[in-house]
């Protein structure tokens, strides 16, 4: 991709996602992700009711009147998007690929956390830590997320969820808000790093998903090809067993994996390739009111 293929297309991803974030959420992010703590906020004068523990003496004796401290909720979020790049999200059968998907979706998000003033993060990451980029506030850090997420070229392409969620909690001490962007087509466990880092984040997990990956599209012998590993397989796709198989294993891992999320209190969406992923986004959202 040239630099200005590149530029272009971050501007168009910049337009379409920013006015959705805009049009679509309208307050459900706010409302979804609420900030840590209480800050001052001003004074006011005494009301029957009030609790004698908010008045405040300074301000009381400068004007011999009972005056309390008005408190907030902190509004400021860090948000960290972790991002896997490994090799099975460039599969797409529709409109785009799974990673296409979860760029789009990264930057709703983004843009969601920008608008509210908060800052944005990434971890970018395979079965290795690809790139990291610590949170900060401002469109032209969000765009430069975005740059990254188009433009760069993995390293791997494995995956190990449990190592972005360890680096996750040593980079980030302070509690953060964390979107787990993922198809979770994994080797290796990662149930104890998700018990660990909801210990001390806010972890939401998204799940991208093409529906060839939930039911065979075609007829005949198809190969078959893990895009991690690069090991094939050869299934008869016109076989009404195979067929079944293939739907009833996908059935299978994905009603663990959410139930490994519910046990945990992780809360979890799959969204996919040829739907629009905003209503999902928006019931995601709702039910964390």
């Amino acid at each position: 991709m040239t630099t200005l293929e590149l530029i272009q297309s971050i501007r168009t991803l910049e337009i379409k996602t920013k006015g959705l974030s805009k049009q679509v959420f309208s307050g459900q992010y706010k409302s979804a992700f609420k900030g840590k703590g209480m800050a001052f906020s001003e004074v006011r004068d005494y009301q029957i009711g009030d609790e004698i523990r908010t008045i405040d003496w300074n301000v009381t004796a400068r004007y011999n009147t009972p005056f309390v401290k008005v408190f907030e909720e902190e509004r400021e979020l860090t948000v960290m998007l972790l991002i896997d790049l490994s090799g099975s999200l460039d599969f797409g059968t529709e409109l785009r690929t799974k990673k296409k998907r979860q760029i789009e979706i990264a930057a709703i998000l983004a843009f969601s956390a920008l608008a509210n003033n908060d800052k944005v993060g990434a971890i970018l990451f395979t079965d290795e830590i690809e790139l990291y980029l610590p949170a900060k506030k401002g469109r032209e850090h969000i765009l430069l997320i975005l740059r990254q997420l188009i433009d760069y070229k993995p390293k791997s392409k494995k995956t190990n969820i449990g190592n972005a969620l360890k680096f996750l909690r040593e980079t980030n001490r302070r509690s953060a808000v964390a979107f787990l962007i993922s198809d979770f087509i994994v080797d290796a466990d990662y149930i104890e790093d998700l018990k660990r880092t909801k210990k001390q984040h806010d972890l939401v997990a998204l799940r991208i998903q093409d529906e060839a990956e939930t039911q065979l599209p075609v007829r005949g012998f198809i190969q078959l090809v893990n895009a991690e590993n690069n090991t094939k397989t050869w299934v008869n796709a016109s076989s009404k067993k195979a067929k079944e198989i293939y739907s009833a294993n996908d059935l299978k891992n994905k009603s663990e994996m959410i139930q490994n999320f519910r046990n945990i209190g992780i809360d979890f969406v799959s969204i996919n390739t040829a739907e629009d992923c905003m209503p999902p986004l928006i019931s995601l959202f709702k039910k964390r009111k």
